[in-house]
């Protein structure tokens, strides 16, 4: 999530994307099935680990927080334009997965309603803390913090009616194993959102490891029991792409 200068703007905000969040090289990862992810030299912004042709992200550390809340985001992401594609109700049970600081995990908050609850993801303790104290500050007391892992997002299985990836997936280390674990997650007929910056488009300002185009999405979704529903092209420099799961596991 590291969005380029350009000429003439008076803000910069690429000082703090990316402080990237300590990991062990990917040739030291252990347990991974041979062919699953491979490893070639780490390009600017890169792990060097690959998985279905596209070369992994680093993660955006918590040193990078203040980039998530930044009153820009408004005019750049239309955040109320997406939250109403998602078509939420009072009493669902949605996830934020790699939530940060919680910006949508509030807004998802007030449209599910008291009966509903919020699972609010992320895998670095600091950003939990901070969100908890962003949820305590917007009277989301629906929302509930969960520290996940590389490989799980630690959420009850077949419990959430809609999770939401927003400008995460392409830094998750463990693609495959946590998009299965959220899977696993959803219940059957469950939803799953993927936001992320329009790749190859020369008008998105974003570097290009921290993009994705809709097909490369739709090309690791259909590993899983995940049915492409429509994608939302609306937003302005963002694709929205939903699916549906497919099957009861």
């Amino acid at each position: 999530m590291i969005v380029l200068a350009r000429s003439g703007r008076k803000r910069v905000l690429a000082f703090l994307l990316l402080i990237p969040a300590l990991a062990l090289p990917a040739a030291a990862q252990a347990g991974e099935p041979p062919g699953r992810y491979t490893i070639v030299p780490a390009s600017t912004d890169g792990t060097g680990k690959v998985y279905l042709g596209r070369e992994i992200a680093q993660v955006m550390s918590f040193h990078g927080a203040l980039w998530l809340e930044r009153p820009e985001r408004i005019e750049e992401e239309r955040p109320g334009r997406l939250l109403s594609a998602l078509g939420l109700k009072p009493g669902m049970t949605v996830a934020d997965i790699g939530a940060g600081t919680g910006y949508y995990s509030w807004r998802m908050a007030r449209r599910v309603g008291a009966r509903g609850t919020v699972y609010a993801v992320d895998l670095q303790p600091e950003m939990i803390k901070l969100l908890e104290g962003q949820m305590s500050q917007h009277g989301a007391d629906n929302v509930k913090a969960v520290l996940g892992t590389p490989t799980d997002p630690g959420l009850p299985p077949a419990s959430i009616d809609l999770a939401l990836m927003v400008d995460v997936y392409h830094e998750f280390e463990y693609p495959y194993e946590m998009l299965a674990a959220i899977v696993r997650a959803l219940k059957p007929g469950g939803r799953l959102v993927f936001v992320e910056f329009r790749g190859n488009d020369p008008s998105v300002p974003i570097r290009p490891l921290h993009t994705m185009t809709e097909a490369q999405v739709r090309k690791e979704a259909a590993v899983h029991a995940l049915k492409w529903v429509k994608t939302a092209r609306d937003l302005p420099w963002q694709n929205a792409v939903f699916f549906r799961k497919t099957s009861g596991n």
